[in-house]
């Protein structure tokens, strides 16, 4: 099969646990798109947690594709244009954010630059922001602060925490919005359809580019759409189960060249 397009989670799959691009999947992602191949960070991230690797991986200079927020926002690296958004009502996210207040996890909401948190001390609030490059803005209730509409509402809490509270928080709003684990400690909320895949589909559409001529790399129950929608869906061997039971294929963990393994292999 000759592949066109790679699609590339970013913690977990194209860093190691150090937050760092090796210099064999470098290589190997270079490479790959000085052959024609587009690449595509797809992450939970926002825009601005994504571009130290655009940049790495020098995106601008091959037509790569960032999509960000679990697919709520596709640009295009090489012009910076906005290909897609798709963000949630105001009244909607302050209805969320009002729900959430009865549980014990911490909601974070971002603007692209700025991250808006009720403690700066919150769980993962300095994790966030520093592998996002946001400014932290402390707000006294997130729910009344809000006077934007955000692309992405996320829920920090430790994992047993989520694990317990998950039906009650997704429950009410099921029906209308998209609630995903991007990490054990991470609960993300999209409007109803947003996915990493959904907004995959679209830019293959619009690209030409059919399923099958395109791989994609993931770790988490967020990149479980991505990996069902390519033709080579392959999973990290640090992924968590259920996606090692939906990938076609199951790789070197993302401390050893998981990636760059794989392509060695496939292209």
């Amino acid at each position: 099969m000759s592949y066109k397009m790679i699609v590339l989670d970013i913690d977990g799959t194209l860093t190691n646990d150090r937050k760092e691009i090796t210099p064999r999947t470098k290589h190997a992602l270079k490479y790959a798109q000085e052959q024609g191949i587009i690449l595509v960070l797809a992450s939970g991230r926002p825009i601005a947690g994504l571009q130290k690797f655009c940049q790495e991986l020098e995106l601008h200079r091959h037509h790569g594709l960032l999509l960000a927020y679990n697919g709520g926002k596709i640009v295009d690296a090489q012009t910076g244009e906005q290909l897609y958004e798709k963000l949630i009502p105001l009244e909607r996210a302050i209805a969320v954010l009002k729900h959430l207040e009865q549980f014990s996890v911490n909601p974070m909401i971002d603007d692209g630059s700025c991250l808006y948190v009720e403690d700066v001390h919150g769980y993962k609030v300095d994790y966030e922001s520093s592998i996002n490059d946001l400014f932290v803005k402390v707000v006294p209730c997130l729910s009344e602060a809000l006077d934007f509409s955000p692309v992405k509402v996320l829920i920090s809490a430790p994992n047993h925490v989520l694990l317990t509270e998950m039906d009650n928080i997704v429950k009410p709003y099921e029906e209308e919005f998209s609630f995903i684990m991007s990490a054990p400690f991470y609960l993300e909320c999209n409007m109803k359809g947003i996915s990493k895949g959904n907004s995959l589909a679209r830019v293959c559409q619009n690209l030409h580019i059919a399923p099958e001529e395109v791989m994609a790399f993931g770790d988490a129950q967020n990149d479980l759409s991505t990996i069902t929608f390519a033709g080579l869906g392959v999973a990290m061997e640090n992924a968590c189960d259920e996606l090692k039971l939906a990938a076609d294929k199951i790789t070197l963990s993302n401390n050893e060249d998981g990636i760059a393994a794989a392509l060695e292999k496939y292209l």
